[in-house]
């Protein structure tokens, strides 16, 4: 480590929070730099495990799992926000941790994040905090319909929330999701006409990189297509990565941070979340750009100059959910060969559970989808 910018140098371990297709992608990622890996987590042969020096069986509570992956890394980073903080908290007294636990109390919770946002002049959606039924009814009359009721913590790909369409439905909803213990919130519903995201990059020292604009295409609220370059114009686009730029330097993040973001009809953005880490609408990167997501992370957090963010083609990023993937081991010998493969190495294979991705390559973003859909997996 020098003492000029707290580099940390190949050859180093780095502690991953979390055993998933993020920290396996992070691993593959560093392991071609020569870093060595470690993983924290409590699913024995986990994707990250299985390209790592060593995992540590233990849930992200244990103190003591914690305290060993502390004295077995040189670095530690976290590669989905659910870890818990204060396990977070506790490395950052212990060992070097360089995104902190602030950011993740803040992107860990819905009201911490939209607050936050707002301070920083960002825009979001309206949105109200509940406590009770009748309060859920009453902000319903602010917001009007259609509303979407959130839990404040916990929710990913859809889940804890729900969209309230008519007058009576709030108090419903409300009753359902309060039995996750969580707070609650109600969110305006958004007229957008796309969502995009932006992957930011920030290093210990301070640059930051953004890169292009992607597409999101959800299908029940998981994310189904990346499309990059995304069928926005330049003006929004900018708007788009600028707003990233800012949100990164605002947070002082370190590493990576996900900006999820809406379009409306006038080209305006609506920030909805962020995550702090590599995120799936970035998977993209790994063959289209200069540089992965992946790489940039570890780049970030070791404090080495960020890599070129270039997009070098056109491509669609197509998620192979548990349904798909029979069909796609069924007909991998009749793929395109600008069709790119990433499998994450779950044992499990479950309906709507993420078990990789495809990148398709092309002349143009159209040319790619034309392929997905002649692949006629996702139907």
């Amino acid at each position: 480590m020098s003492a000029e910018r707290n580099v940390i140098r190949p050859g180093a371990t780095i502690g991953v929070l979390g055993g998933g297709q993020l920290g396996r992608m992070l691993a593959l990622a560093g392991r071609a730099s020569g870093y060595r890996f470690i993983t924290l987590d409590p699913t024995e042969d986990s994707p990250c495990s299985q390209v790592c020096d060593r995992q540590i069986l233990a849930g992200y509570d244990d103190v003591d799992g914690a305290m060993d992956l502390a004295q077995a890394s040189d670095v530690i980073t976290y590669e989905f926000e659910n870890v818990d903080a204060q396990v977070a908290a506790i490395l950052e007294d212990q060992s070097y941790v360089p995104q902190g636990s602030q950011l993740l109390r803040i992107t860990q919770n819905r009201i911490d994040e939209k607050l936050t946002l707002e301070s920083f002049d960002i825009p979001v959606a309206p949105f109200r905090i509940i406590a009770n039924a009748d309060e859920a009814e009453r902000a319903i009359e602010q917001l009007g319909l259609p509303a979407v009721m959130k839990t404040a913590t916990g929710g990913y790909d859809g889940k804890g929330q729900a969209v309230i369409r008519k007058a009576g439905e709030a108090a419903q909803a409300y009753q359902e999701l309060q039995k996750s213990g969580a707070d609650i919130i109600i969110e305006k519903f958004v007229p957008f006409v796309k969502e995009v995201s932006v992957i930011a990059a920030r290093s210990v020292s301070g640059e930051v990189a953004t890169f292009p604009v992607s597409e999101n295409v959800h299908r029940e609220n998981i994310l189904h297509l990346s499309i990059v370059p995304a069928r926005i114009s330049d003006e929004t686009a900018q708007k788009a990565e600028v707003v990233a730029r800012t949100i990164a330097e605002k947070l002082d993040v370190r590493g990576l941070i996900a900006v999820e973001m809406f379009v409306t009809e006038d080209g305006g953005i609506i920030v909805n979340e962020l995550a702090p880490r590599p995120h799936n609408s970035g998977h993209y990167t790994m063959d289209a750009c200069v540089t992965s997501q992946f790489e940039q992370h570890i780049r970030a957090i070791c404090d080495l100059p960020l890599g070129a963010t270039r997009l070098l083609t056109p491509v669609v990023m197509v998620n192979i959910l548990g349904e798909h993937l029979a069909p796609i081991l069924d007909k991998i010998d009749t793929f395109p060969a600008t069709a790119k493969l990433h499998l994450y190495g779950k044992q499990d294979s479950k309906p709507k559970r993420k078990m990789g991705h495809i990148n398709v390559l092309a002349d143009s973003v159209e040319e790619a989808l034309t392929i997905i859909e002649q692949m006629k997996i996702w139907e």
